[in-house]
């Protein structure tokens, strides 16, 4: 298969279960047994679970008590994030031993370029074997690996071989991966929207690329575009060594409900000022305010509202997000409260590829 745009060579590395395998490791009494960092207190929720904990359907963002649930005898661990912090550094020193075409996704993940490398290393796969080798010395954790053309194949194909596994998509090979692929696994594609597909005959990749772009765009919107072009193996986005936030924000879970608006009010007005705090510090402005309602059922509702003008002030921000508030009425209890800018003053729009630039590869040895 012959393509018409530039082909790169592409690692996706993700950490496996990575806060809660820091957790095991630095604790050897904690290996093998079913851990879950944070969600320990009535009102916590599951920062991550390790694979012991997921047999029992144990998963990140769940409420502590519906994992205690699943699994009685699920240990709680308190979060320490500067741990992981640290430890992802030392990750992230290894990948720049290779290439500085390094995007961080989080602490655990992270796309690399390697189409050009300082180690001269023509074959990627290796890279990505060697990499994972470098990690598990270094740290004692266990790292997993995608390597394709393009960022939207190597994320998924790093999910295929978990835990310590790593899967390299060819590029002859990427139409019928992308063709034999549920669609759950598509990035981008959450329960929602899989559902959503199914109603409308769409199961794997052979399915939605027999959907024309104006279908798509009919139902999915301007999501309808990304999935024809990615289901057809294009995916130009390159690996940006320094990331551009979408958004900025800031929220609190609270220890009880709160069904009085007066209350939250009260807490709006800290998150504000949080919410100011971190764009000062890093000198950002955004135009789209939206308000994160997640009631007392675990329902999630958001609110926005976008203003001709940049802002960044505690002031602004709440007036804006009071309105939001009071827009319509609560529906139930409220556990927490978010607000987040978007529309940032940062934001570019990725420039097309230029004509000259286009070429066909018909060798690449991954």
């Amino acid at each position: 298969m012959d393509f018409d745009f530039p082909l790169r060579k592409i690692i996706h590395v993700d950490m496996d279960a990575f806060y809660a395998s820091v957790e095991q490791h630095d604790n050897p009494e904690l290996k093998g047994k079913p851990i879950a960092v944070g969600g320990g207190s009535k009102r916590g929720v599951v920062s991550a679970a390790s694979y012991e904990a997921r047999k029992f359907g144990v998963r990140s963002a769940m409420s502590g008590m519906q994992a205690q649930r699943n699994c009685p005898q699920l240990i709680f661990v308190k979060p320490r994030f500067d741990r992981y912090k640290e430890i992802s550094l030392q990750i992230r020193s290894i990948f720049f031993e290779y290439t500085d075409l390094v995007e961080p996704l989080s602490l655990d993940e992270a796309y690399l370029d390697v189409t050009e490398n300082k180690k001269g290393n023509p074959s990627a796969t290796l890279i990505a074997k060697e990499i994972r080798q470098k990690i598990l010395d270094k740290t004692g954790l266990t790292a997993s690996a995608g390597i394709s053309i393009n960022k939207f194949i190597a994320k998924v194909a790093s999910d295929y071989n978990k835990p310590n596994g790593q899967k390299t998509v060819n590029p002859e090979e990427v139409i019928q991966f992308l063709e034999d692929l549920d669609i759950r696994k598509f990035y981008g594609v959450g329960k929602v929207t899989a559902d959503k597909m199914y109603r409308l005959g769409i199961f794997t990749g052979k399915d939605l690329k027999q959907k024309s772009l104006e279908f798509l765009d009919e139902h999915f919107g301007k999501s309808g575009k990304y999935y024809y072009h990615v289901v057809r193996g294009i995916h130009l986005s390159a690996v940006k060594p320094h990331r551009i936030p979408k958004s900025v924000g800031a929220e609190r879970t609270f220890f009880e409900n709160l069904s009085s608006e007066i209350f939250m009010l009260e807490k709006l007005d800290h998150i504000a000022e949080e919410l100011e705090r971190r764009l000062k510090k890093s000198k950002i402005a955004g135009k789209t305010i939206t308000l994160k309602i997640k009631y007392s059922d675990f329902t999630l509702q958001t609110r926005s509202k976008t203003l001709p003008y940049y802002i960044s002030s505690k002031d602004l921000i709440l007036e804006t997000a009071k309105e939001l508030l009071y827009q319509s009425p609560l529906e139930e209890s409220v556990r927490l409260l978010g607000i987040s800018l978007a529309n940032l003053n940062t934001e570019k729009e990725d420039e097309p590829p230029k004509k000259e630039s286009v070429l066909v590869q018909l060798k690449f040895d991954f």
